[in-house]
C-alpha cells in the first residue's frame, strides 16, 4: 500500500518520523533508550514522496486563486495523507489525487482553527463524489479503523498508526500485587508517542493508585503537540483530548491483560 504525505510544521514531521521509523527518532529515554522500537519495520518503503507544503498560517483565512500553490506532479499512490494543509489548497487538491490513483485520504485536525468539523465533512463528501474515502480526526490519534472505509483501515493496520492500542502481561510480585512485565504496542498514536508511554508502564502495578498520573505524565513527557488552546468543539483542549485517549487505553489493556505465572 503506497502512501503519500503533504504535510507543514512540526506534527507532520513527527508523524513521518514515526512512520518512518530512522535512527534517533525518539530519544526521550536518552542514555535508557532500549530500541523498543525495534520490534516494528518502518513504513519508509512504502511512501511515495513527501511534500512540504505552505503553512496555512500565512497564506490567510482565504487563497483567491489556489491553483499556484497546488503540487504540480502526484505520484501513484493508494493513501493520502494530509497534515496541516490549508483547507482551500485541500479542496483543490482533490481531483488531482483522484486522477493519481488515491483510494482514502487521511487528515487530522491539531488546533482549533484547523479542520474544522464542518470543513471536515465538506472534504469527506466532496471525495465522496469523487469515489475516494475520506476520514478526518481530531486529534489524529482519536481515528479508528472503519470498516464503511476499508482502505483506510488497511493503511492503518499496515502502518500501525491510530487510536492507541496495547497489550499488557502481568505478573504477581512477592507481595502478592500485579506489575507490569510487558507492555507491547499494537497501534501507537501516529506522532509515536504510545511507545513511550508503554516503556513508562514497566514494573508499575495496574491498580496503584497514582496510574492515571504515571499515565499522563509520560504523555506530557514525550511530549504531545496539540494544542493547549480551548477548543469549542471538544469542550476542551485537543492536547487534553489526546491525554484521555492514552489514559483509555492503557486502561482497557489492563482489562486484556495477560498473565505470566
Amino acid at each position: 500500500m503506497k502512501l503519500v504525505v503533504f504535510y507543514s510544521g512540526e506534527f507532520g514531521q513527527r508523524v513521518v518520523g514515526n512512520l518512518i521509523n530512522y535512527s534517533g527518532f525518539c530519544i526521550s529515554c536518552g542514555e535508557a533508550c532500549t530500541q523498543c522500537r525495534n520490534v516494528r519495520s518502518g513504513f519508509a518503503e512504502n511512501i511515495v514522496a513527501l511534500v512540504e507544503m505552505p503553512d496555512p498560517d500565512s497564506l490567510g483565512d482565504f487563497i483567491d486563486d489556489v491553483e499556484p500553490l497546488l503540487p504540480r506532479d502526484i505520484p501513484r499512490a493508494d493513501i493520502a495523507m494530509l497534515i496541516n494543509v490549508h483547507p482551500d489548497i485541500l479542496f483543490g487538491m482533490l481531483s488531482k489525487l483522484k486522477e493519481a490513483g488515491v483510494k482514502g485520504i487521511i487528515g487530522c485536525s491539531e488546533r482549533p482553527k484547523e479542520l474544522p468539523q464542518g470543513q471536515r465533512r465538506q472534504l469527506e463528501d466532496k471525495a465522496a463524489e469523487l469515489g475516494m474515502e475520506a476520514a478526518f480526526a481530531k486529534p489524529f490519534c482519536a481515528m479508528r479503523p472503519d470498516p464503511a472505509k476499508p482502505n483506510i483501515s488497511a493503511f492503518l493496520e499496515a502502518a500501525g498508526i491510530g487510536e492507541p492500542l496495547i497489550d499488557v502481561v502481568v505478573q504477581k510480585s512477592r507481595e502478592g500485587k500485579d506489575h507490569i512485565v510487558a507492555a507491547n504496542v499494537i497501534r501507537s498514536a501516529p506522532c509515536g508517542s504510545t511507545w513511550f508511554v508503554a516503556k513508562r508502564l514497566l514494573g508499575l502495578e495496574p491498580d496503584q493508585p497514582d496510574i492515571r498520573e504515571r499515565i499522563s505524565e509520560a504523555h506530557h513527557a514525550y511530549p504531545c503537540t496539540a494544542s493547549m488552546e480551548r477548543d469549542t468543539e471538544l469542550g476542551d483542549t485537543i492536547l487534553h483530548k489526546g491525554g484521555y485517549i492514552i489514559r483509555d487505553a492503557v486502561e482497557d489493556a489492563f482489562k486484556r491483560a495477560k498473565r505470566l505465572d
